[in-house]
């Protein structure tokens, strides 16, 4: 089989593991780690500093095709996140932000805008891209398609670890459902909803840590090298 580039498409629900799996993977196989989700973040967190009103999706996305949005590798494997040539990683990351993101990733031409961007980034490049809608809509193509899955309570609970880290403190009651929510807006959005693609492999989570679930991708990789060989 002719080798192609490695792309690799992580997606699932809010507290799957996406974010973690897919930095530690792309770590361990040399490729560049695409964090799609921080770029609805960031789209979230302009239209907060800007002041604009959610439903006014033609200002929304004339701010943002000014605001040069630009992702770039950051320590550790992370992603980091411009705008208007200044950093903003740790500002999209605000409880303001995740509480109006899922809104403004519904949003038809900011989503197609996104995409546009995210399909740029990828081209001709090896990546480890995470999100809702790579296998499906970003990277029909990708050479490895993974769905990752985990138990409501598990994912609330990786949430509020991390949120905690960050912040200091978060009412896990109000996280849980808060992300029920997202995961209901996600799957029923008209506009690439959250699914997993037809040829992907789905992981389930719950009980695995991340060194699990990074060696079953590894392996699935493996496998695809060497019907490249």
């Amino acid at each position: 089989m002719k080798r192609k580039k490695l792309q690799i498409a992580i997606d699932g629900p809010v507290g799957s593991g996406k974010s973690t799996v897919a930095s530690a993977l792309a770590k361990k196989l040399g490729l560049w780690y695409v964090d799609t989700g921080a770029m609805y973040r960031a789209a979230a967190y302009l239209v907060i500093k800007k002041g604009i009103d959610l439903n006014n999706e033609e200002e929304i996305l004339r701010w943002l095709k000014k605001a040069n949005l630009e992702l770039s590798p950051g320590r550790e494997n992370g992603c980091r996140v411009f705008l208007e040539g200044r950093e903003v990683t740790g500002k999209i990351r605000s409880e303001a932000v995740g509480g109006v993101v899922a809104q403004v990733a519904q949003i038809p031409r900011v989503r197609k805008f996104l995409v546009s961007l995210q399909q740029k980034i990828a081209k001709d490049k090896r990546v480890v891209m995470e999100g809702r809608d790579i296998g499906t809509r970003v990277l029909p193509e990708a050479s490895v398609k993974i769905f990752l899955t985990g138990s409501l309570t598990e994912r609330a609970r990786r949430k509020q670890k991390e949120i905690l880290k960050r912040d200091g403190k978060i009412d896990f009651n109000k996280l849980y459902l808060a992300i029920k929510e997202r995961d209901e807006k996600d799957e029923k959005r008209e506009i690439d909803p959250l699914r997993k693609a037809e040829d992907a492999v789905e992981v389930d989570t719950t009980k695995l840590d991340i060194d699990g679930v990074v060696e079953k991708i590894m392996e699935l990789v493996k496998k695809l090298e060497k019907k490249w060989e």
